[in-house]
């Protein structure tokens, strides 16, 4: 992916319209580890696909994922959930996927604050097209499944796979106006609201009311510590974050809205403001003699003054940067290169081999690819022209119909949380609803290639040339 520039923000900007040419570091980071991590992703895809179908290696694979897991203190076993050891699968979904979530709740945060939605102005048009992109989906699928055994499914369409969709994006390098990547980017991420909106209002059951105490007031201690005692140590809200996700992992409540409530309560600002952390570089450089450089840590070795100044230059580093960024910037190469692609591996294996090819375009398979594929293109493109006819947001620069066309098809790429709204919505169905899940998988496979596929051509044709 491209790099570009990123200069001062001037307010008169987001009246123009101009968001395309205004993007931070920390941003333009999660765009490029997304596009990286996508490939990643595609690779874990494709090996559990044919590690699922290769006799005799599929029944290690599926009994692998029903392994139990255990971190036990005496009788204590911290990957419990309602007395029961988790499975290798359910640590992956619930306690991995929480941090993934977390991850999740860090960006929105951020980018309320700083980014791309904290100006209305500036969202309105993603949100307003992540928001179509939402409606039109449901509503599909319900048209095709009302009566049926897999109505629940409902919102599994509604998805946007942000490291699919800009991994396609990457493919097409420096063609794509950076504006149409943070379109994409903004709408992937309000999409990314909606689905915990949907897993938290209509994905918990049997609630305990004393687990949900235990965890309310682990939040407290998170705010206390955040608002009013200035806590600043990742490891403060590390530890008390963890002790929360137990709370609401036993609560009834899904675990993976614990990752976002605890995200929010992350500290945004530094220890140091920018000013007060040059000062420091500055008067910490000063004590070098630039007459001294070549016997600076001679033999590799520094003496107990320059190792004392260069800890004051490392310690400032450490505090100019907020633990809100620093936690998003640390843990966005775990989530894109090992925690993603392993649920995609634990979770995308689907037995082929005894399928009826009708399957595809029938029943539940066929609700979720009309769903991604035409729900999401429809909603998305329909709400932005209609937001950008209305005179309600400007169109993002150097774009046209035929790329947010394209953008919005590329929005029906609802891999990782359709995968993971279908396990929430019958992997605990018994044998029909493991039934319903395999065909849901092949749904959210193929109708995410297609999304994919067709929105790769489209901007192919219709995005500039390179000169």
């Amino acid at each position: 992916m491209s790099h570009v520039s990123s200069p001062r923000r001037n307010p008169a900007d987001f009246e123009a319209g101009g968001f395309g040419h205004h993007i931070f570091y920390s941003a333009r980071q999660a765009l490029r580890h997304h596009a990286t991590g996508g490939n990643v992703l595609i690779f874990a895809t494709l090996l559990a696909l044919i590690v699922a179908n290769i006799p005799g290696l599929n029944t290690l694979y599926n009994e692998f994922w029903n392994q139990e897991m255990r971190l036990q203190v005496g009788d204590f076993n911290i990957f419990s959930h309602g007395g029961h050891p988790m499975t290798v699968l359910q640590f992956i979904n619930d306690a991995l996927m929480a941090l993934f979530f977390f991850t999740i709740g860090l960006e929105i945060k951020r980018e309320v604050l700083v980014g791309e939605l904290s100006s209305f102005r500036q969202a309105l048009l993603p949100i307003m097209g992540a928001i179509g992109g939402m409606i039109f989906p449901v509503g599909l699928y319900l048209l095709l499944s009302v009566g049926t055994d897999y109505v629940d499914g409902a919102a599994i369409p509604m998805a946007t796979d942000i490291a699919f969709s800009l991994g396609v994006l990457a493919i097409l390098g420096s063609r794509v106006p950076i504006s149409l990547k943070i379109f994409l980017t903004t709408l992937a991420v309000v999409d990314d609201i909606g689905g915990i909106i949907v897993i938290a209002a209509f994905y918990s059951s049997h609630i305990d009311l004393m687990f949900i105490s235990y965890a309310v007031i682990g939040l407290a201690v998170l705010i206390l510590g955040g608002m009013v005692m200035k806590i600043q140590s990742k490891i403060f809200y590390v530890v008390v974050g963890g002790i929360v996700w137990f709370f609401v992992l036993n609560s009834g409540i899904h675990p993976t809205i614990a990752g976002v409530l605890i995200a929010f309560c992350v500290p945004s600002e530094p220890v140091f403001a920018p000013r007060k952390y040059v000062r420091i570089i500055r008067d910490s450089i000063r004590n070098f003699d630039e007459a001294d450089d070549e016997n600076l840590g001679k033999e590799n070795l520094l003496n107990h003054d320059e190792l004392d100044w260069l800890k004051q230059i490392e310690s400032a580093s450490d505090k100019v940067i907020s633990p809100l960024q620093d936690l998003e910037d640390s843990l966005h190469p775990v989530i894109n290169y090992l925690i993603i692609p392993l649920f995609a591996f634990a979770n995308a294996g689907i037995y082929l081999l005894d399928m009826n090819p009708v399957t595809i375009v029938s029943g539940i398979s066929l609700a979720i690819i009309v769903g991604l594929v035409l729900g999401k293109f429809i909603g998305i493109f329909i709400f932005s022209w209609l937001t950008v006819k209305l005179h309600m947001a400007p169109m993002p620069d150097q774009s046209n119909w035929k790329m947010i066309a394209a953008v919005s098809m590329l929005g029906g790429i609802g891999f990782t949380v359709s995968l993971f709204i279908a396990n929430l919505s019958f992997g605990d169905g018994g044998p029909a609803g493991l039934a319903l899940l395999n065909d849901a998988k092949l749904g959210i496979v193929v109708g995410s290639l297609l999304a994919g596929i067709i929105g790769y051509f489209l901007l192919s044709r219709y995005l500039p040339r390179e000169s």
